[in-house]
């Protein structure tokens, strides 16, 4: 049964202050500040001062972080990396991976830059980057990874939600071709983890990087690497750090032995603050209900979309639920003033290619979708229209 838009909201608005200035629809940039993440970086500084340098403290939160990553994804804790980014994760796997055998790493161009970034650095290594299409539509169908994916390909690498037009790929048909071809998958979350439910086991993907700034409620400066249980000792990293080893403690200099499970892509010191401020953001997610806010978030939408279509605004992410992720990206003449416009209005959005982006979560309300519409109403000339 579908969840009422105003009941989720309801119960959990209040914990997010910037409501009580501004109309907040921009998750997919950052999360919302809770008062939950407040008080994290709070015990954060009471635990210093109170402790001095309580390293053995901090290293069980960091194992408390890797739990909470675990239990969201449905992996095993020790198919878990604690990172700094997203893109430490992947540029620690791309550093493990050697491009004799196969030789082809295959993207989409729907990726986020440090995806692409990565990828095409390991060219210097042998690696040979090709990247999938996007349709007229605005989709990547499955035909267009069939003509790219082949013997040669050692992993495709794929965005679960497209960071300029909140697209979704479907994940598992990709993952079907590309196994049934030879080929490893990474699957990039950022856009996605918080706001729908992601089961490692049930995509079936090899590798997974993702971040708790957006709809994890968590800030800049941690991100979490998943790797398959069984391909685990098959990487080497060659990008690595003391907390990648197989005793962190043991302060071995003398040689490398990376640890037996997924800690092997974790790199130097972690980044303790945001690891406190993951923790309460993933927790007070799980709380609220991710697959309840799906659904709450997909009713928001097709408000949105209802309102956007009767402006005759041009809607560049597909109609179908299936097909997007939470945010809803809309044409514009001049999409930096559109989001300058809707600022001056207290009302918070992003731009990326050209397109208007807004970007519901668990505490946005129908009333928050209305004050957007009554905004763009006002700016219509900066829509480009239909």
């Amino acid at each position: 049964m579908a969840v009422e838009a105003a009941t989720l909201a309801e119960r959990c608005r209040h914990r997010f202050p910037i409501f009580e200035q501004q109309v907040y629809i921009n998750s997919c940039s950052q999360g919302a500040l809770s008062d939950a993440v407040r008080a994290a970086y709070e015990q954060y500084l009471d635990d210093w001062d109170e402790k001095g340098a309580p390293w053995e403290y901090w290293v069980e939160r960091q194992e408390a972080a890797r739990s909470a990553f675990a239990g969201l994804v449905n992996a095993g804790t020790d198919e878990i990396a604690v990172t700094t980014s997203l893109s430490a994760g992947v540029s620690a796997l791309a550093s493990g991976l050697r491009y004799a055998r196969r030789s082809k790493v295959v993207l989409t161009d729907w990726e986020f830059p440090t995806i692409g970034q990565i990828w095409h650095a390991q060219e210097s290594r042998g690696a040979r980057v090709a990247h999938v299409p996007a349709a007229a539509d605005g989709t990547i169908p499955l035909e267009h990874f069939e003509q790219v994916i082949d013997d040669d390909t050692l992993v495709v690498s794929i965005t679960h939600v497209c960071y300029r037009n909140g697209a979704m790929i479907d994940v598992p048909a990709v993952v079907e071709l590309a196994h049934e071809r030879g080929a490893l998958i990474l699957l990039d979350a950022f856009q996605a983890v918080g706001s729908l439910p992601v089961d490692v086991k049930e995509l079936g993907v090899d590798f997974l990087g993702a971040g708790v700034l957006k709809y994890l409620l968590g800030s800049a400066g941690l991100g979490f690497f998943y790797c398959r249980q069984e391909l685990v000792e098959r990487v080497w990293p060659t990008q690595t750090g003391w907390f990648a080893d197989e005793n962190i403690f043991a302060m071995d200099h003398t040689d490398y032995s990376p640890a037996a499970t997924a800690a092997r892509f974790q790199s130097g010191t972690p980044p303790v603050p945001a690891i406190y401020a993951g923790i309460a953001g993933i927790q007070l997610m799980r709380e609220i209900g991710i697959a309840e806010t799906r659904e709450h978030v997909l009713a928001l939408n097709a408000h949105l979309l209802d309102g956007l279509d009767e402006l005759g605004a041009t809607v560049v992410t597909p109609r179908a639920a299936e097909g997007r992720g939470a945010l809803i990206c809309v044409k514009s003449t001049d999409a930096v003033e559109l989001v300058a416009a809707l600022d001056r209005e207290q009302i918070i959005t992003s731009e990326r290619d050209g397109n208007l982006r807004i970007s519901a979560h668990c505490y946005n309300t129908r009333e928050d979708v209305d004050a957007v519409l009554g905004s763009l109403q006002r700016h219509r000339n900066l829509l480009a229209a239909t």
